[in-house]
């Protein structure tokens, strides 16, 4: 996995391989996912990221159990 910050642009992107992306889609006006080939997400974009996250300069790697009690879809 790999994230990337761009500060002029404001644009975070997380890429979760190395797979080509097929496909880009534009969930919401500041969110777009990369597809590969067969339709698996490869990674996303943030744009205006400072907006939206803390701070995209430092983020926490933590393993753990995820939350499954969020709302969901």
């Amino acid at each position: 996995m790999q994230i990337t910050y761009d500060p002029d642009r404001d644009i975070l992107q997380i890429a979760f391989n190395q797979r080509d992306v097929d496909e880009t889609a534009r969930v919401s006006p500041n969110l777009i996912l990369d597809y590969d080939e067969d339709g698996l997400i490869v990674g996303l974009e943030l744009r205006h990221a400072s907006k939206r996250v803390d701070n995209p300069m430092s983020f926490t790697f933590t393993v753990g159990d995820a939350d499954v009690e969020k709302p969901q879809p």
